[in-house]
């Protein structure tokens, strides 16, 4: 047999508006505009709900400063008062607040509802908006359980408004150029692919410091981190996913701790702890929950070690797609360094990378692509980094949701329910999995009809 010429080549991929895709996959990318209020040529009518980092920061404050002249916030909500005063003072908008969410509904009537709330209560805010006749863009996951979802898509059906999840992975520039590798064709069909991410000591242990460490509240971390990743795959693979069997056990953080507390600021054992982390240090956390913590109980700077935590801190997933490709998908969420390993294995050759979070020390400011022709040569492609969250995917998918929601969209980047759903039931499955020790086929959970290929047609 002739052996392989390793050729290796750099090159820098440049943005392009214009895509290489061909045939019925180009068809199928093709989305329908967004249209999110039936004014465009008037300002859009936002009403927030949730008033948390996420809430305040990246639907709030930047909103408000970089599409003031294409939105205007008309109502904010929060169970927290306190949240809600600083979180208005921040956001920097001139509009009334809410406890009651139906009640701002009511008085604001707005185009477009954010839910940047619990995971477990996006289904009540969602649904509510969508009755009285707004468009919603939801955080993910979308919800947490398949009976809420299906509460969502009956909803969505019923109503005629439309559900965005904001899935802001899909529009960093390395994502988006492996998308397009796989839709040239250039390592063939894809037959399996191997998915590992990796949450570093840090970013792994704030999840159990907050509510996501409860089953109840995130769905564990399959469901509420997770569903990045699966939508990904999804939306690379371009088809549905079919059966799924994990395993998952927490092994780390809760229970296993030698010594806990309520939380970090009167713990006695903060000396001795790795994990102790001090949340005077920023003002802004400080304002947002240290000062309000009197209203709800919520303790930000939760103990990584409290022994009700129920979420798995490693889980392992196996995923059959209905297109054949087989997944091996795992999640550690107390690894020395943070990122994640992928590779897809085609008939025609591979591609793959390993894309770790940059150090502070790191000067590195692109990422890289192998990809490796099957009796041929290797190539590896550098990515440059976007500028914001999320490797340049945090501003690329606000501009298509408040600055041009009619822009067009060659990769099928914007999110819908069905891929929110499909997202989330693939960690709903595991989960099952897991509590069963069975494999769970993703048709037995909602009423979703699954496709082989052309999820966007």
């Amino acid at each position: 047999m002739k052996s392989n010429q390793l050729d290796t080549s750099r090159r820098s991929f440049l943005l392009k508006s214009s895509t290489f895709l061909t045939g019925s996959v180009f068809l199928n990318s093709i989305a329908e505009a967004l249209v999110l209020h039936d004014n465009p040529n008037q300002k859009m009518r936002i009403a927030l709900v949730g008033l948390g980092v996420r809430g305040v920061n990246m639907f709030g404050k930047q909103v408000k400063q970089d599409y003031d002249d294409k939105i205007e916030f008309v109502g904010f909500c929060d169970i927290n008062p306190g949240r809600l005063e600083f979180g208005k003072k921040h956001i920097g908008a001139d509009c009334p607040t809410f406890i009651d969410f139906d009640q701002m509904l009511v008085d604001t009537k707005p185009d477009l509802v954010i839910v940047t709330t619990v995971d477990n209560t996006h289904h009540t805010f969602i649904i509510k908006a969508l009755e009285f006749g707004a468009n919603v863009v939801t955080e993910k996951p979308m919800t947490t359980d398949e009976d809420k979802c299906q509460q969502i898509l009956d909803a969505e059906r019923k109503t005629g408004k439309k559900v965005i999840v904001t899935f802001n992975y899909r529009y960093s520039p390395h994502r988006q150029r492996i998308y397009e590798i796989l839709r040239n064709g250039d390592i063939g069909d894809v037959t399996s692919v191997d998915f590992h991410w990796y949450l570093d000591t840090s970013h792994g242990s704030d999840y159990f410091r907050r509510w996501h460490g409860y089953k109840e509240k995130g769905g564990t971390l399959l469901v509420h981190k997770s569903t990045h990743h699966f939508d990904l795959l999804n939306w690379w693979l371009d088809s549905d996913p079919e059966e799924v069997f994990a395993y998952g056990s927490q092994e780390f953080y809760g229970k296993n701790g030698a010594f806990r507390h309520t939380n970090c600021r009167p713990c006695p054992h903060k000396t001795n702890c790795d994990f102790y982390w001090d949340i005077t240090k920023s003002q802004h956390m400080v304002d947002l929950y240290v000062n309000n913590e009197h209203h709800d109980g919520y303790l930000r700077d939760g103990c990584v070690f409290r022994e009700d935590l129920d979420i798995y801190d490693k889980m392992a997933v196996q995923i059959r797609y209905m297109n054949g490709v087989q997944v091996s998908y795992s999640l550690t969420s107390y690894s020395p360094y943070e990122g994640y390993r992928i590779a897809f294995n085609g008939t025609k050759g591979r591609v793959e990378a390993w894309i770790k979070e940059k150090q502070p020390w790191e000067e590195a400011n692109v990422d890289e692509i192998r990809l490796t022709k099957n009796f041929g040569k290797t190539e590896i492609i550098s990515i440059p980094h976007g500028k914001g969250g999320h490797g340049g995917g945090d501003i690329r998918l606000k501009d298509k949701l408040f600055k041009d929601p009619s822009m067009s969209d060659p990769y099928r980047q914007s999110a819908g329910t069905r891929d929110g759903a499909l997202s989330i039931l693939v960690g709903i499955a595991a989960r099952n999995s897991i509590e069963s020790n069975l494999p769970v086929k993703i048709a037995d959970l909602t009423d979703i009809e699954l496709k082989k290929s052309g999820r966007g047609a």
